[in-house]
């Protein structure tokens, strides 16, 4: 049996909002089911993120029967379907890719508006627009949604203390935005994983994550500091960019629950080399 264990499981709705934590979640072909599924863009459909919009962190996400639920301070909730009724095609980009979505209502773009103080509209995903992932790293059958770039991202426990104790903080996981945080391994063992199974899901590691100023944003009152970047600026740096956690690529769908046994199948270098 292993020892090492999938201790979180998190899905973040619309992208750059608050996420949510199961026990257990079931895989989709995008990645987690409904993660990153809607997403904020501008007038000229570029995606908004906590980069430019801090706020965005004080809005917060649920899942309740066949509605997402938002909430943010001063503002009534907004109740949405989970099955959005066909709305206008946009063409939409994140970040290099461009992909076709549908306008969510102009309800929810008031809505938001209004909260972040811009201009801006929702959008979601339908099953029937894909979005292939970077063929550098993914397969030709390998999608996602709205994440920035993979349909999900993995993180360990023991990393996130060794980082808390480098900057004498105790900073939130939920800083980080992972989908998966794994207990038991060593703190940044994970750079070496290429191959691991979770429960009876296989994943494929094929590149570190990058991290930007989302996570010196705190997530209960969208307050920006300096840290976690100065620290990994100072310990996590490779070609201009700092690293944590890895991009992960599932190999078939099903469900996952924290308790679930990882298994590290095929290990390689450190990615980055550090």
């Amino acid at each position: 049996m292993s020892d090492y264990q999938l201790s979180g499981i998190y899905i973040y709705p619309v992208k750059s909002l608050a996420g949510i934590r199961f026990d257990r979640w079931p895989v989709a072909p995008t990645g987690f089911r409904y993660d990153r599924k809607w997403m904020l863009v501008d007038a000229d459909g570029l995606f908004l993120s906590q980069r430019k919009l801090p706020r965005m962190a004080l809005i917060k996400t649920a899942l309740a029967g066949n509605e997402l639920v938002l909430s943010a301070p001063g503002m009534g909730s907004l109740a949405l379907s989970l099955l959005p009724a066909d709305g206008e095609w946009l063409e939409v980009t994140v970040w290099h890719d461009r992909c076709r979505a549908r306008a969510v209502s102009n309800t929810a773009d008031r809505w938001f508006s209004r909260f972040l103080d811009q201009n801006c509209r929702l959008v979601y995903l339908p099953d029937e627009s894909i979005r292939p992932v970077d063929p550098n790293y993914g397969a030709g059958t390998d999608h996602t949604a709205f994440s920035d770039g993979f349909p999900f991202l993995l993180i360990s426990e023991n990393s996130l203390a060794l980082l808390n104790q480098e900057m004498g903080l105790n900073l939130s996981t939920e800083r980080f935005r992972p989908n998966l945080v794994i207990a038991g391994c060593a703190g940044y063992e994970e750079d070496t994983w290429r191959e691991i199974r979770i429960g009876d899901i296989d994943f494929r590691l094929p590149k570190p994550c990058s991290r930007c100023a989302v996570p010196t944003i705190d997530p209960d009152s969208a307050e920006t500091g300096k840290e976690p970047l100065v620290t990994l600026n100072r310990t996590r740096k490779w070609r201009n960019k700092v690293y944590f956690g890895q991009n992960a690529l599932h190999d078939r769908c099903g469900e996952l629950a924290v308790g679930d046994s990882v298994h590290i199948k095929s290990a390689g270098p450190k990615q980055p080399p550090l």
